[in-house]
């Protein structure tokens, strides 16, 4: 039992009980009075207020009745309430994960995690500590605040630090779910970026002892922050969260993580899906599926394959293997402890003859037992796969054998090599436009880039791309690169050396992107304006290392596919039409596209409705993040590209959307967190509610009060 605001309550009380009490102190002193009639009588005893201190207190049933009702009003004063928390002023982070796993639907109930999730936070609002304005003017003890913030593949602070707890309650019932895959790293540095600002004085008139003191009191970063985790614990990147510890000027960070979830959750699902065309038949299409399974026990399922929405094209059995114990598992990726198990996983090809491109769903139909697959948005992939077209390149060099060789193993419909001086011809000519891909060694045409696509290799293009060469550099290595871009996912640049490459400055304004740092400046960067796009390498390949590593061969072929795509031609596993929850989609139409806009799947509850699209001048176009799974359309009125279908007036471009995540498809909760500064178990039990009685104290009075009313009007006096 706890009281939210006892000072109140007695102060009230020291003054209210004894005032009752010396009423019934008081006392009638009687004059003597001679009257020469009883008919006077009457009037002489009317006087019947007390005049007089001190008369002997009697037993009195009235005193008793509104001794009990004053003190029920004393007590509501003070706000009884029974609490887990005793202490008032904290700052709490809710911070409440609705990721794809947090639809799995293995609670007893029926409900889904973020259902409970939402349920175990709300439970923690009505614990928080509400002190009352007049004891907070007086004590130190202030009211709970909280902070609501949501997060999946990114973070969002759904509301600041409030003690309004409706507001709190209303934007917890409010948040919905995603089917993103799971990172707190955001969501924690938003929370952090919320402690009031650092500030570091430099007292330069004082002492050195002084000027010390001050830079530490400057460096505490306000009160601590109260964590509470609502997740099932599949997070992958938990070494990010870094508490505040313990400091002589500063209390360190709490962190409480709350699991969701059965432990025993049982879930199949997508984890892998791509198609890719033969390279000596394109005609012959190949779809690989990948699937894992959480049960104990092996499964037998079956999965379906329809292509274009128009039914069952392919129907093939797996066989999954049992899960098993990995009790190496502890402190690895998302927490798992020991006794979490490894999935059993499997896989299966389907095989088409389709030169057209296609649409194809696969389809795990796993039963009609909910608790015998409790994640649905795993249970279907989707592929855009593009015409089987070849890309049509040509490599402009003065003689590079490792760029010609590597380029000449891809299975592409034409491939010219020309010297610079026949390719500036083939510009004067018109015939270079023939080519859907140029790839240019060292050489940049007199005129500058001509509209189309480019892989620029030891070639910085002048202005209007806005990057400018400065200068050499000496022998280097790759320290970063985008591991999401289409021509650099597929590979690694561990390891790549550079014995000389160009120094290139890409200013702020810049619309350049960097696609790969090397301790010289950018690497590789993808440039465009309204009629070019090009990929930019900025060394000579033959003074470096990489022509004898297989990542040169598949990024010379991953840039092709992705630049002959946006061309118009797309390679053959049309990568550019892939991507996944999180991610933003991107795409280039063609010039003059107008009326352009987005339609989401019909499952895009956040999404639904078509959304209106601005192209920029050179026709791309950027929306999201998305966050569900299914095919998008991309409509607009204008010429179709090849990899485009035409829908009366409208071209229409898909794109598909797949979760594809072995660590979200993992669904059983997580019971230890390994975050950066230290390791957090699953918490126990239920948050505690705080329960005010002071509600039934004052119906109590109030009862009272009528009875008292009740004996003083039948005059019962004991």
């Amino acid at each position: 039992m706890t009281w939210a605001a006892p000072l109140l309550g007695i102060i009230a009380a020291a003054i209210a009980i004894p005032a009752l009490v010396i009423l019934y102190f008081l006392k009638l002193r009687r004059r003597t009075v001679e009257v020469s009639s009883t008919l006077l009588w009457k009037k002489s005893i009317q006087d019947m207020q007390a005049n007089a201190p001190f008369q002997k207190l009697r037993r009195n049933i009235l005193l008793l009745l509104q001794l009990l009702v004053l003190a029920a009003a004393l007590l509501a004063l003070a706000q009884p309430r029974m609490a887990g928390d005793v202490g008032g002023g904290q700052r709490l982070v809710l911070m409440i994960d609705r990721s794809a796993s947090m639809s799995a639907t293995d609670d007893p109930d029926g409900r889904t995690r973020l259902e409970r999730a939402k349920e175990l936070a709300l439970e923690r609002i009505d614990g928080m500590a509400e002190p009352d304005v007049f004891t907070q003017q007086l004590t130190a003890s202030r009211a709970d605040e909280a902070m609501v913030v949501a997060f999946d593949s990114a973070g969002e602070i759904l509301s600041p630090f409030t003690a309004d707890k409706a507001r709190l309650r209303d934007i917890i019932r409010s948040i919905e779910p995603s089917e993103t895959a799971t990172s707190i790293d955001e969501a924690f540095k938003l929370a952090q970026a919320q402690r009031p600002r650092r500030i570091l004085l430099d007292d330069r008139g004082g002492t050195a002892e002084q000027a010390e003191s001050v830079e530490v009191e400057g460096l505490v970063g306000g009160p601590p922050l109260s964590f509470h985790l609502f997740s099932d614990g599949r997070v992958p990147d938990l070494e990010s969260v870094i508490l505040r510890e313990d400091a002589p000027q500063a209390a360190g960070d709490g962190f409480e993580y709350h699991t969701i979830g059965e432990p025993d959750a049982v879930n199949i699902g997508i984890v892998g899906l791509r198609a890719e065309r033969d390279y000596e038949n394109p005609a012959e299409l190949s779809i690989f599926v990948s699937v894992q399974s959480t049960d104990i026990r092996p499964r037998t399922i079956d999965v379906e394959l329809i292509v274009d929405g128009e039914g069952t094209a392919s129907v093939r059995t797996l066989t999954l293997p049992a899960a098993e114990a990995d009790a190496q598992a502890g402190g690895q990726s998302g927490g798992q402890g020991a006794g979490i198990q490894t999935p059993g996983s499997g896989g299966l090809v389907f095989t088409l003859d389709r030169p057209q491109g296609l649409i194809a769903s696969v389809v795990l139909r796993t039963g009609d037992d909910p608790a015998a697959d409790t994640l649905a948005v795993d249970n279907t992939g989707w592929l855009v796969v593009p015409p089987a077209e070849r890309i049509s390149v040509a490599v402009v060099t003065r003689g590079n054998f490792f760029i010609s060789e590597a380029i000449a193993g891809l299975p592409l419909a034409r491939l010219d090599r020309l010297t610079p001086s026949e390719y500036d011809s083939a510009i004067a000519s018109g015939s270079a436009e023939t080519y859907d891909v140029v790839v240019l060694d060292g050489h940049i045409p007199a005129g500058g880039l001509p509209p189309g696509r480019f892989l620029l290799m030891n070639a910085v293009p002048e202005p209007p791309f806005g990057v400018l060469e400065t200068g050499t550099s000496g022998t280097t290595g790759i320290l970063d690169w985008s591991r999401t871009h289409p021509a650099l996912r597929e590979l690694t640049l561990d390891g790549l050396l550079i014995a000389r490459s160009k120094q290139v400055e890409v200013p702020d304004e810049s619309s350049a992107i960097v696609l790969a740092q090397s301790a010289a400046g950018p690497a590789i960067l993808e440039l465009g304006d309204a009629d070019r796009r090009a990929l930019l390498v900025t060394f000579d390949v033959g003074e470096s290392n990489w022509p004898f590593n297989v990542s040169f061969v598949v990024f010379l072929a991953s840039s092709i596919d992705y630049l002959g795509g946006a061309s118009g031609t797309p390679g053959a596993g049309g990568a550019s039409q892939q991507l996944r929850p999180g991610e933003v989609l991107s795409a280039r139409l063609p010039q003059g596209a107008a009326g352009v806009e987005l339609v989401p799947p019909p499952s895009a509850g956040g999404e639904s409705g078509a959304q209106d699209l601005s192209p920029a001048g050179d026709g791309s176009i950027a929306f999201g993040p998305v966050r569900n799974t299914g095919i998008f359309q991309v409509r607009w009125q204008g010429q179709a590209g090849p990899q485009d279908v035409e829908d009366g007036p409208r071209a229409v471009r898909f794109f598909a959307a797949n979760l594809l995540d072995a660590e979200e498809s993992m669904t059983r909760p997580a019971q230890a967190l390994p975050l950066g500064s230290r390791q957090v178990s699953a918490s126990s039990g239920r948050a505690t509610a705080v329960r005010d009685y002071w509600p039934w104290l004052i119906l109590a009075a109030l009862a009272i009060m009528m009875l008292e009313w009740w004996i003083f009007n039948r005059k019962v006096y004991v």
